[in-house]
């Protein structure tokens, strides 16, 4: 037992950290999958559309709509944070943006500020996220 509790935090905390980059790694490929998915679908609706000589429809039911562009979440942070110069703890952020109480929303903008904050595009200053 030669490691400290302070080295045990440490090591968890980058076997967290890498993790977290693998999961992160993972859904980027999954959502380029989708998105490559997603505009095949959209040619043979086009071609089935020109063939038959009819406007290619709106949306069918039953298919999803393709994701919003990655990082749209980190955009609303931004803003949110441009403008309020103090800065807004998390549990403020949540609420400005309509979010609190969304387990999911409340995860994405969790990821959202590490990677902001790793980016060098936000900055915590007394407990408060700012705008870099």
């Amino acid at each position: 037992m030669a490691d400290t509790f302070e080295t045990f935090v440490a090591k968890e905390r980058e076997r967290l950290n890498k993790e977290r980059e693998a999961i992160f790694s993972q859904q980027h490929e999954l959502e380029t999958k989708l998105a490559e998915i997603n505009r095949e679908f959209a040619a043979i609706e086009a071609y089935e559309a020109a063939k038959s000589g009819k406007a290619a429809p709106a949306r069918t039911s039953g298919k999803r709509a393709a994701p919003s562009r990655r990082g749209s979440k980190r955009d609303g942070i931004l803003q949110t944070l441009k403008e309020s110069p103090a800065g807004l703890t998390r549990g403020e952020l949540l609420e400005k943006m309509g979010l609190k109480g969304d387990k999911s929303g409340e995860m994405s903008v969790s990821n959202a500020l590490t990677a902001l904050s790793k980016s060098n595009q936000v900055a915590r200053k007394d407990g408060k996220y700012v705008a870099a």
